[in-house]
């Protein structure tokens, strides 16, 4: 499997997390939407990253499909999220909150860096979106009692947040405080610290 795409992109990252989890060889081609468009474009005419060619050379195009493929290669035992039940729903919002405040946060940064007069409304309901959804999440998180969001294990939804809170935190400093939300900062320095997210990781850098 080819994997492309930069480790900057929580989205890929997250991708890469799992494929490592689940010890599954990849390659990497560490591709920028913006400096590699043309390479991108002839896997994924969104030109959008990650992008999953497989080893048949079909494509994947978009990170949920990423996810869904990458689980079904492995046991339902070994699989970061379960297949069922109360548990998996609420993994899915966890991930679905996660991926969508971490959306919020591209669509500012290209608001206030590609416009030269950015929508004041714009961004401000970006802003509001992004606090809204860290808040639920750290209530959510809060109520989690082991050192994982569902128990012992790391899941995809663990991935998802702590991804996404570190590109919204480089690429918008000061956006978000640790110290208003406790639990999302222990959680998130809890996985910068494994090896596999130390391994898979890129500072972010803004386009040119």
């Amino acid at each position: 499997m080819i994997l492309i795409g930069q480790y900057d992109s929580s989205f890929v990252r997250r991708v890469a997390i799992a494929l490592r989890l689940y010890d599954l060889p990849f390659e990497h081609r560490p591709w920028s939407v913006f400096g590699d468009g043309d390479k991108i474009r002839a896997y994924n005419p969104l030109m959008r990253v990650p992008t999953l060619v497989l080893d048949d050379g079909e494509v994947l195009v978009d990170s949920p499909s990423i996810i869904d493929h990458i689980d079904g290669l492995v046991a339902p035992e070994r699989r970061l999220l379960p297949v069922e039940g109360a548990e998996r729903r609420h993994g899915l919002k966890v991930m679905a909150l996660a991926t969508g405040f971490a959306d919020k946060g591209v669509s500012l940064f290209y608001e206030e860096r590609i416009h030269k007069e950015p929508s004041v409304l714009w961004v401000e309901r970006c802003k509001v979106q992004i606090a809204a959804t860290l808040d639920v999440l750290e209530a959510d998180r809060r109520r989690a009692t082991g050192p994982y969001w569902f128990g012992a294990r790391i899941s995809h939804a663990d991935i998802a947040v702590a991804c996404a809170i570190r590109h919204m935190s480089e690429a918008h400093p000061g956006l978000i405080c640790p110290s208003q939300r406790p639990a999302l900062a222990a959680h998130c320095s809890t996985l910068e610290a494994l090896p596999v997210f130390q391994e898979i990781s890129q500072p972010f850098t803004a386009p040119a």
